[in-house]
């Protein structure tokens, strides 16, 4: 399965859930999606499509919180990045981590450094603030204008 095909396969079975496809090189997409969809394209795209968990990465812009879930196909070199964007008012979104034991830590330290809230994660106890910022401060937010 190429990348066009696996974009097409995405894009057909959740095309109600899916705001927008970006192909950049024949090696990496970006499928931006609702954030509540995230754990069933996430399940679609690792069990049936076979493309293995890498990492999540997260940045607050002026869209609001905007997570990466980084995946790749190792056997053509895709990366796809599923891509969801949270309202700065009540950044909530389902845990990865019960699919993903991997995805633990880094779901912790969103949480910690945005106040990004992981619903249903088995351990969210803080990771990397304790003791060193106070309790609400979320030092990679930021102030738009």
């Amino acid at each position: 399965m190429n990348t066009d095909e696996i974009l097409k396969n995405i894009k057909d079975k959740f095309n109600s859930d899916v705001v927008d496809v970006f192909k950049k090189t024949e090696t990496r997409a970006t499928i931006t999606i609702k954030p509540e969809s995230l754990l069933k394209i996430a399940e679609y795209v690792y069990k049936d499509l076979e493309l293995r968990f890498i990492i999540a990465t997260a940045n607050h812009t002026k869209k609001g919180f905007e997570i990466l879930y980084h995946f790749s196909k190792d056997n053509i070199g895709l990366i796809a990045n599923l891509h969801v964007i949270l309202p700065v008012e009540k950044p909530e979104i389902e845990s990865l981590s019960n699919m993903f034991s991997a995805t633990n830590w880094i779901e912790r330290e969103m949480n910690e450094l945005y106040g990004i809230v992981f619903l249903n994660h088995p351990d969210p106890g803080k990771l990397i603030s304790e003791g060193n910022w106070a309790e609400g401060v979320y030092p990679y937010r930021r102030e738009f204008k």
